[in-house]
C-alpha cells in the first residue's frame, strides 16, 4: 500500500500546527502534502497534489471550506476518485449536527485526540479498502450542508415571503427591477449581477443573503455564483469532457451548470 496523503486548509497556522502534530501522533505514516490558509489556495493545491485526505477549515477568509469542497468537486478530473472530506471546525452544536446527520466527517479545534483518532481509524479503513467514497454522495452530502448553512439560526437573510421587486441604485436612481423580468443573478466580485432580458443592474447584497429571498421552485441555483430563472432556460448543452451549461431564452451568454448541481437536469 502507497503512503497515505493529505491536504490541511486551516487559516489559522497555530491550529494547523497543532492538526498536524496530532496526526503524526495518531497516524505516523500520513504524509502531509500541504498545508494552506484558504480556501482556494486549498482548491489549487488539492489540484496539484491530488491527495487522499483533506482536512479543511469550515470558516477561512474568502472561500470558506465548504465553498472550497464544491469548487474542487466540481473540478475534479472524473476518472479519479475524490479524496476522503474531513471538516475542521470549532465547537457549534449546530454545525457537528449537521455533520453527523449527513454522515461527513469532522474534526473539533482546539484538536481533540480522543475525537481525532475516531476520524483516523475510518480514514485509514476507507483507504486500505480503497472505497474511496462515490462522488454523487459527496455531491450529495455537500448539497445537504449547503441547504442546512443556509438555513443556520445565525443566517442573515430571513425572508417571510419572497422578493417581488429588486430595488438596484444606478448612479442617483434607485431603479426597480420586477422579479419576473430577471433572468439570472451572477456573483461577480463585490457585487451580484442582476441581469434581464435588456439590461443588468448590480447589487452590493451577496447571493448567499439573496437566496432564501428567491422561490426555490422559480429560481435554481445551477453554480456556488449563479442563479437561474427555470423557465428562462432554452437547452442544455454538454461538452465532450461532460460538462454542462445552459442555453438561454433571451439572451447570447451560456451558464455553466456546476457538478454539484448537475442533478437537477437529469436527462442529460
Amino acid at each position: 500500500m502507497s503512503t497515505p496523503t493529505a491536504l490541511i486548509a486551516e487559516d489559522e497556522p497555530l491550529l494547523a500546527q497543532a492538526l498536524q502534530a496530532e496526526l503524526a501522533r495518531a497516524w505516523p505514516e500520513l504524509a502531509i502534502v500541504a498545508t494552506v490558509g484558504d480556501g482556494a489556495a486549498a482548491v489549487e493545491a488539492a489540484l496539484r497534489h491530488r491527495p487522499d485526505v483533506l482536512f479543511f477549515d469550515i470558516r477561512m477568509p474568502g472561500l470558506g471550506g465548504l465553498d472550497a469542497a464544491v469548487d474542487l468537486a466540481d473540478a475534479w478530473p472524473r476518472e479519479l476518485p475524490f479524496p476522503a472530506l474531513v471538516f475542521v471546525t470549532a465547537y457549534d452544536q449546530y454545525a457537528v449536527q449537521a455533520f453527523e446527520a449527513q454522515a461527513v466527517d469532522y474534526v473539533l479545534k482546539p484538536v481533540q485526540p480522543a475525537r481525532l483518532q475516531k476520524t483516523v481509524e475510518k480514514l485509514r479503513e476507507l483507504l486500505t479498502r480503497h472505497a474511496a467514497p462515490a462522488m454523487d454522495r459527496t455531491l450529495a452530502q455537500l448539497r445537504s450542508l449547503l441547504a442546512l448553512n443556509a438555513a443556520a439560526p445565525d443566517a442573515t437573510a430571513q425572508a417571510s415571503s419572497p422578493l417581488k421587486v429588486i430595488q438596484a441604485s444606478v448612479g442617483n436612481t434607485l431603479r426597480l427591477v420586477p422579479m419576473e423580468d430577471v433572468l439570472y443573478f451572477e456573483a461577480a466580485d463585490k457585487y451580484l449581477r442582476v441581469v434581464t432580458a435588456d439590461h443588468e443592474v448590480l447589487l452590493r447584497t451577496p447571493l448567499k443573503e439573496l437566496l432564501p429571498q428567491l422561490e426555490p421552485s422559480v429560481f435554481w441555483q445551477v453554480h456556488r455564483g449563479t442563479v437561474v430563472r427555470a423557465t428562462a432556460i432554452e437547452s442544455v448543452l454538454r461538452d465532450e469532457a461532460g460538462k454542462l451549461s445552459l442555453a438561454l431564452k433571451a439572451r447570447p451568454e451560456k451558464l455553466p451548470v456546476s457538478r454539484l448541481y448537475a442533478h437537477l437536469f437529469k436527462a442529460m
